[in-house]
């Protein structure tokens, strides 16, 4: 008998989620908390569970869609069950198909949503041609792709000059937040350099304790490390701004955004009370999130509660960025290269390990003079951090 799984309330507020990814196809045989579905909510990237074993009977929303919490997404045939539904509260009912849609579906020649049949455009596929899998002999996006395989010469017309992508996911995601942070705030920067030799000297000190206890002690720990004190001495940097009340909501905590590449775009997992932990425990949170969120392993509670933002560049970042404020926050970080480079030390001309430090403001509530001294008192921390590290830092 069909086991009909619904999108579950995820929490937090999400209603809807978009279906990013498949991981299983029809006639798919599973087991019980096998990963059905990559969903994509407001607050984090999230795969469904497989709540029986079975068989996939059918798949009922293509990749890419936005349903509601409650809509049937999958069924699974379980061997000796009556028909039944998944356990996940229904928050919403499944929109009903519009009188346009109704029609277009009535007239066409083959079972196919308007998504799969714009793939089945892009890469050359005619429909017609095509057996489907879904519900009733729809045809699905893995049926237009499966056929685009067996015919690679469908996949390039010869008129075609570029390929379109769909906006899914993260991706999707990033460009919401980023459209809606740079319509929303009076964000400006501040770039200022750092001399990060003494950093690097003090590092190279205790790498052989470091690596000994497994730690991967990079200098982003000590910016980490760095911040709530700094943060401490500037409070409207650890802030967000809430327009609707129109009040600048300043945090007694400290949770610490940290920018995370993936091969899907920008994730940003938070370290949680960043101001009770050594260098030691730092580095060892930074290298956790940073792996679960290439892993796609970070849990919702990883992901929200920040209160500023940093955002690495790595060794390939180039003099600077402007970094795109994390809304509602009213400050990020962005760390560029760090390179060797002629300074002028005590009127001589020397090498040192050089680096650029830009810091992106909403101006609304910080101003330039305060977000310079912000930087500059962070700087100064970073330049000296034997002066207030102590024993507890250290692996």
């Amino acid at each position: 008998m069909a086991y009909d799984v619904k999108l579950p309330d995820i929490g937090e507020g999400v209603a809807e989620g978009e279906i990013v990814r498949w991981l299983v196809k029809a006639g798919e045989s599973v087991k019980e908390d096998q990963p059905l579905v990559e969903v994509m909510t407001d607050k984090a990237s999230v795969e469904i569970p497989a709540p029986r074993t079975g068989t996939i009977e059918a798949i009922h929303v293509e990749e890419g869609a936005m349903v509601p919490v409650g809509t049937v997404i999958i069924s699974i045939a379980v061997a000796g069950e009556a028909p039944a539904v998944a356990a996940a509260p229904a928050a919403h009912p499944a929109p009903a198909a519009s009188p346009a849609a109704a029609a277009t579906a009535a007239s066409a020649k083959v079972e196919a949503t308007p998504a799969v049949r714009a793939l089945a455009k892009e890469l050359g596929v005619a429909l017609e041609r095509v057996r489907g899998t879904g519900t009733n002999g729809r045809i699905v996006a893995d049926d237009v792709r499966a056929a685009a395989q067996a015919s690679p010469e469908a996949t390039a017309p010869a008129s075609s000059t570029e390929t379109r992508q769909p906006l899914r996911g993260l991706r999707r995601k990033i460009a919401e937040h980023m459209r809606k942070s740079l319509s929303t705030a009076a964000q400006f920067s501040f770039v200022a350099e750092c001399d990060f030799t003494e950093l690097l000297a003090h590092r190279a000190g205790i790498k052989a304790r470091a690596e000994a206890a497994g730690i991967k002690l990079t200098p982003l720990a000590y910016m980490f490390r760095a911040l709530p004190g700094v943060l401490a001495q500037f409070p409207l940097l650890n802030a967000s701004l809430d327009d609707e009340a129109g009040e600048v909501v300043l945090k007694h905590e400290y949770h610490l955004g940290c920018a995370t590449n993936t091969d899907e775009g920008l994730t940003v997992p938070i370290l949680h009370h960043a101001d009770r932990m050594g260098l030691a425990q730092v580095a060892r949170e930074i290298e956790r999130l940073s792996r679960a969120a290439r892993e796609h392993h970070l849990t919702l509670d990883e992901m929200r509660g920040g209160t500023f933002t940093v955002t690495s560049t790595g060794a390939k970042g180039g003099l600077l960025a402007t970094p795109i404020l994390h809304h509602p926050q009213v400050a990020i970080l962005g760390v560029h290269a760090i390179t060797r480079k002629p300074a002028v030390v005590n009127e001589q001309i020397v090498i040192r390990d050089m680096g650029n430090l830009s810091l992106s403001m909403d101006h609304r509530v910080v101003d330039g003079a305060v977000g310079a001294d912000f930087l500059y008192a962070l700087i100064e921390r970073l330049q000296s951090p034997g002066s207030w590290l102590t024993e507890g830092d250290l692996p």
